[in-house]
């Protein structure tokens, strides 16, 4: 491609609507304009890019024997009242009607639209286990939409869905695709861990995110410092401690704690560590009013852990502070387990502590050198916690830390949340109508981009991995429009390296060297190659990588050779 046939949309200055550095460059560089709020074109650029990484996943896909299909972005709330989730799904759901007042949502995923073509078009178990996908735009209502493509409301995603007889097919093709993920990213150049994750409202029984590397990054991962156990950060767990409850012969004493209702302040008040302070939450339960979580005071509950647990009301709801009084006779910073009329849960870690500190259920007063077993029963334990970092790995091997990651994919293990609320089934071997175990298995392509840019860039530009920059390499032509020798050496390594298969931009531009070098640099184009009449003289080209520091001088007849080395193709 010739940058005089190219439209080159390069900015001089940060937009003022950018916050990260990725929306920063790709509005920089010319990739993308701003339509709306979180909705975007995708200028030639920016499309070579999106386009590379959409070759890659779908050869990964065709791979491991994927059918690519193709489903309308629009559905109609018949499925989605099926399968419950038309007003469960929340307000990112778009809703629209057709002139017949007929109610649809613009899809912002797909497992109810594959679900029904499974229903019609699968009739036997001699059919499974079959997997389809496509690559489409979805569209979800942000509250918030930012950081450009990262977090917009219209994106494009691969979507795959997968039908099984059994779960052990479902665990054979999750470990495959799981795989195929691997593949992909690592072919991409990215930096990612795959973590542990929640399958939130898409529902299922296992899940992993894929997550890119990057200090900017709206999530946090916890990983162990010598293993490959990775979770993200609502998921991850420590080892679970041993079962050691202990007393003293300190007797439980009541104390008065004027207006000192926080764990802080108590702590302060008491010269004890938080640690030693045991907090109780209060909340609603399932089958019962209230229950009551008990937590060590150095530690935070995790809502996500907390909502799985069969005795609380879904969704996780917490009395309200003002509540309190009416409902246990003391505000909430005085709440203890001691006493309670309420199913009690304790966290794991909070069984072990010793002589702990807890609030009276009386305004002003907390209970010291309280124990379990000796001063109250020991209830239900689970765990209930944020993991921190220096835990040690719940696989015994080394400690957590912690990272900041891009998810960029996810694949989930369904089981029959969609094939039982609508009835997609197969005959199996006996005759019997069965429902069908499905798994879902999604990449954010335009996100995996922004990421990459997260991943990959300095203080001049994006830096492009080769699998996926818009161009693989830049001729620069030093005073083209002035010597005929230079044009002519230049149209000649153009034309062999497009012939040897090489992704090529020649900057034709009458531009000064400043400002195309300053340009190339921006957009991340991985090598580059000058032309110039003093190197002509000599028989050679200059080369340098975008990365490199230096530049070296290469025969301009084994530039194609050159290039077959360095580019990774």
């Amino acid at each position: 491609m010739q940058t005089s046939k190219f439209l080159l949309a390069t900015l001089r200055e940060d937009p003022a609507e950018a916050e990260v550095i990725s929306h920063k460059l790709m509005l920089r560089a010319g990739m993308i304009r701003k339509l709306a709020a979180g909705i975007y074109t995708w200028l030639p650029l920016g499309l070579r890019v999106l386009r590379k990484v959409e070759n890659i996943v779908r050869e990964e896909m065709n791979r491991v024997g994927a059918l690519e299909i193709l489903m309308p972005a629009i559905q109609p709330a018949e499925l989605w009242l099926e399968s419950q989730r038309w007003n469960t799904f929340g307000d990112q759901l778009l809703k629209i009607k057709d002139r017949n007042k007929h109610e649809f949502c613009f899809g912002p995923t797909h497992e109810e639209v594959i679900t029904d073509l499974a229903r019609h078009e699968l009739r036997s178990y001699k059919q499974l286990p079959i997997t389809f996908y496509q690559i489409q735009s979805k569209f979800r209502d942000e509250i918030r939409p930012r950081f450009g493509v990262m977090r917009g409301r219209e994106f494009m995603m691969k979507d795959a869905y997968s039908f099984h007889l059994d779960e052990v097919s479902l665990a054979a093709t999750y470990a495959v695709m799981f795989n195929a993920y691997t593949r992909i990213f690592s072919r991409l150049g990215l930096k990612f861990r795959p973590v542990l994750a929640d399958t939130g409202n898409i529902g299922g029984n296992q899940s992993h995110e894929f997550q890119v590397l990057a200090d900017s990054g709206e999530d946090l991962i916890a990983y162990s410092d010598t293993s490959d156990y990775a979770a993200n950060i609502e998921m991850a767990e420590s080892l679970a401690p041993a079962l050691v409850v202990q007393f003293s012969d300190n007797k439980m004493a009541e104390v008065a704690t004027p207006n000192i209702g926080t764990i802080d302040t108590v702590a302060s008040f008491l010269k004890v560590a938080n640690k030693q302070i045991l907090k109780t939450l209060i909340v609603k339960g399932k089958d019962v009013p209230f229950i009551a979580l008990v937590l060590r005071g150095d530690h935070e509950l995790n809502e996500v852990k907390a909502s799985k647990l069969a005795e609380l009301a879904s969704p996780l709801t917490f009395v309200n502070p003002g509540e309190f009084k009416e409902l246990f006779g003391c505000d909430a910073g005085f709440v203890g387990p001691l006493g309670l009329n309420m199913p009690v849960i304790v966290d794991r870690d909070a069984v072990n502590v010793k002589d702990f500190i807890c609030g009276a259920n009386k305004n002003d007063k907390h209970l010291t050198n309280v124990n379990w077993q000796r001063d109250l029963p020991l209830p239900k334990i689970a765990d209930l916690r944020k993991v921190v970092e220096g835990d040690l790995s719940p696989d015994g091997k080394g400690s957590l830390k912690f990272a900041r990651g891009i998810e960029v994919g996810q694949v989930f293990q369904l089981g029959r949340k969609y094939s039982q609320t609508m009835r997609a089934t197969v005959l199996n071997e006996t005759g019997r109508a069965v429902e069908m175990f499905m798994g879902c298995y999604g990449i954010g392509v335009s996100r995996t981009v922004a990421a990459s840019i997260e991943q990959n860039h300095d203080e001049r530009g994006i830096i492009w991995p080769d699998q996926i920059a818009p161009f693989q390499l830049v001729i620069i032509p030093m005073s083209l429009h002035k010597s005929y020798r230079v044009k002519e050496v230049a149209d000649k390594i153009y034309n062999d390296l497009i012939a040897a298969g090489f992704d090529v931009l020649l900057d034709d531009r009458k531009e000064r060297a400043g400002v195309i070098f300053t340009d190339m640099d921006l957009i991340g184009i991985p090598h580059r190659v000058v032309i110039s009449e003093s190197g002509i003289d000599a028989g050679t080209i200059e080369y340098k990588s975008r990365i490199g520091a230096t530049s070296e001088n290469i025969k301009i007849d084994s530039l194609v050779a050159f290039m077959s080395e360095k580019v990774k193709r």
